[in-house]
């Protein structure tokens, strides 16, 4: 626990150890960590100087800091010398050709059959004796340890923030929220919980503790609690096989969605899941409780009774072409409202303006910033409209949509960041970090991956150096697993220029670290782009999955990316170098992490945080690469709400005298009042 939270907040928990004469600890503490691109806080470094069990606890501290940044593995490319003496690829398959028959073995024409093809040739310290030691530069990244408080107080202060919240969170946090919240059940607790999966994941530890559950008030939320406790999916998204409940748990959900169903209107949401239903229903036995309200619940998931949802009646008046009659029925539903009205403007409800303008006071700022979002892309249609899901699944389709009338589009957007701006803080000075300007405000915990230095997908971001190298690192769990490390390359038009893959090791400017084909203790591929050599203007990476194991099924899989200078030579991995380490795990087959742009002297990157569907073996880049620049180019033309437009928002809202000072940046500083990208999606979302 005490490397999680290392790891989530950059905060170190004080050891509980007796006192003593740590300082010389504390001074290799400093070093290890400078070493992987951290520095440790005076104060953290003063804690460590007085501790008698300094080197244990520095230990799990250079430990935590790997693991964020990936360096915990050893990185040891195909290419030893890479990325100098990549061999052309013909060339080198020849070579393992060669080096087969030299050994007595035939070729069947399947590269995986030669034996020194996919498997590195060298040891790990032979590969680092043949770099020099990496020059240090100031560009060099640097990303401070704070001194956090007690193990204890660390837990349920991660605890809280996880629990309140206010944007869904991904997956491995809402893991995390399920372990602390079980740990928790004797702590302080959150006054309020905004968002229902939250509510669930802490109402299924208070089931199990037979504490009373808090926050219930849709049938939904029952189902999503009997999800969660039973190890499924609180989002409902992926069917749950329920567990059998003990006696006290089955009376506590009966209790609780008979309370929530003496009102007739929430029975309308019981059809959306009318499946799981049923199978919860088979697992709680209703009939052996007094609960009449609560079977009426199973009654309808069984279409023994009717209850119209709330949708039902939206979509039966666009059917009969009566968007006014629409329109007065989303206005019961202020969110619903404000989520449809593109489809009133274009169906020509009449007054949808005024009518968001009673509604936006009611509705939660995630979807006030959606709508936003949403209505600055409709000016004009898109060269293709790409949806992700909450699984950050992709599919394509062509932009059919006529654009909407730009007088309404405008009105709206005026009342919306009205409503927004009334909602800002008052402040008397604003200032911003630059590097933050173009990073969306996250809204939802979906649009990202686990890991470090990781922004919301559609969030920029620049590079300095001469050379930008990305990798991927996988290690298999249980048979053998090929991932395949390759790059399209674009022109300024989005047309096709190349690309970098093992069917391609190198091209202008580009270099590709050497195929390998199995990862039982890990295995890492490289690609390398020197800036004033490649002929490219936009290089998009990707991961293939080409046999085994997917993404979600291997022990560890991630992709990241550094930059530095021709001059600085070092290891294919430098962990000081490093600016974003990102999990890889999805459904999908191959992986869209992120693009890059070239201009000028400039790498600029656009999180994407996309997964294609793929095949289920053999998946390489040439047979994808079309629709990747269908992706890339939506990706770059598409108006997110990012902080630059915040602040604009700010700018309309204007100082106050007695306002408090904001300061807008990634992390926060050891002279604190900065406020994070990640807390503005919340303060949002209030």
């Amino acid at each position: 626990m005490r490397t999680t939270i290392i790891k989530k907040t950059l905060r170190v928990p004080l050891s509980d150890g007796a006192a003593g004469d740590g300082g010389a600890t504390a001074r290799q503490l400093d070093a290890a960590l400078v070493k992987a691109g951290f520095k440790a806080s005076k104060e953290l470094i003063e804690h460590v100087s007085c501790l008698d069990d300094a080197e244990e606890y520095a230990v799990t501290v250079v430990r935590a800091v790997k693991e964020l940044i990936g360096a915990q593995a050893q990185h040891n490319p195909y290419f030893k010398d890479f990325p100098h003496n990549v061999p052309d690829t013909v060339e080198f398959w020849l070579e393992c050709v060669d080096d087969a028959f030299g050994k007595g073995i035939g070729f069947s024409g399947n590269l995986l059959d030669l034996p020194k093809y996919g498997r590195v040739q060298h040891s790990y310290e032979a590969m680092l004796a043949a770099h020099d030691e990496l020059i240090p530069s100031l560009k060099d990244r640097v990303t401070v340890l704070h001194l956090g408080g007690t193990l204890d107080d660390e837990i349920v202060r991660l605890y809280l923030e996880l629990a309140t919240s206010a944007i869904p969170l991904g997956e491995d946090d809402r893991a995390l929220l399920g372990e602390l919240a079980t740990r928790c059940l004797d702590a302080e607790q959150p006054e309020t919980v905004p968002t229902r999966e939250n509510r669930a994941i802490l109402n299924a530890a208070r089931l199990v503790a037979q504490r009373p559950l808090a926050g219930v008030d849709t049938v939904t939320d029952v189902l999503r609690l009997a999800a969660e406790a039973s190890g499924g999916d609180v989002t409902l998204r992926e069917p749950t096989r329920f567990r059998s409940f003990r006696r006290p748990e089955r009376r506590a959900l009966l209790t609780a969605l008979d309370e929530v169903a003496r009102q007739p209107g929430k029975l309308g949401d019981v059809a959306q899941n009318r499946e799981a239903w049923k199978r919860l229903g088979e697992r709680l036995h209703p009939h052996e409780h007094p609960f009449e309200h609560a079977l009426d619940v199973f009654a309808v998931a069984r279409q023994e009774k009717t209850a119209r949802s709330f949708a039902g009646q939206v979509e039966m008046a666009f059917a009969d072409n009566d968007a006014d009659l629409a329109l007065r029925v989303l206005s019961k539903a202020p969110g619903m409202l404000l989520r449809q009205v593109d489809r009133l403007i274009r169906n020509g409800a009449s007054g949808v303006a005024e009518a968001v303008r009673t509604a936006a006071p009611d509705v939660s700022g995630r979807v006030l910033v959606s709508v936003l979002e949403h209505l600055s892309n409709r000016e004009q249609p898109d060269a293709a409209r790409v949806f992700a899901n909450r699984g950050r699944k992709v599919w394509i389709a062509d932009d059919t949509r006529a654009p909407l009338d730009a007088g309404a589009v405008a009105e709206i957007t005026s009342v919306v960041e009205d409503e927004l701006v009334r909602r800002l803080p008052d402040f008397s000075e604003l200032t911003i970090d630059p590097e933050v300007l173009d990073v969306v405000v996250p809204m939802s915990g979906t649009a990202t991956e686990d890991g470090f230095g990781v922004l919301p997908r559609g969030s920029k971001l620049w590079l300095d150096g001469d050379v930008l190298r990305f990798f991927v690192h996988w290690r298999q769990k249980a048979k053998r697993t090929d991932y395949d490390l390759s790059a399209v390359l674009l022109n300024e038009k989005f047309e096709y220029k190349g690309q970098l893959s093992w069917t391609r090791l190198k091209a202008e400017g580009a270099f590709h670290s050497g195929d390998i084909t199995e990862a039982a203790a890990g295995a890492t591929e490289f690609i390398d782009l020197h800036r004033d050599a490649i002929d490219a203007k936009y290089v998009v990476p990707q991961v293939n999955v080409y046999s085994g194991e997917g993404f979600d099924d291997v022990a560890e899989s991630m992709f990241g990316f550094m930059s530095r200078d021709l001059a600085q030579m070092g290891k294919p991995f430098e962990p000081s170098t490093v600016r974003a380490r990102s999990s890889m795990r999805g459904k999908g087959k191959v992986a869209l992490p992120v693009m890059f742009e070239r201009e000028g002297d400039t790498w600029y990157g656009t999180w994407l945080h996309l997964y294609l569907r793929g095949t289920s073996w053999g998946n390489r880049v040439e047979e994808n690469r079309d629709i990747v620049k269908l992706i890339a180019s939506a990706a770059l033309h598409r108006r997110y709400f990012t902080v630059r437009k915040l602040a604009e928002l700010f700018e309309h809202k204007g100082s106050t005298s007695d306002g408090t000072k904001i300061h807008i940046g990634l992390t926060h500083s050891e002279a604190g009042g900065v406020t994070t990208v990640a807390e503005l999606g919340n303060m949002l979302s209030d």
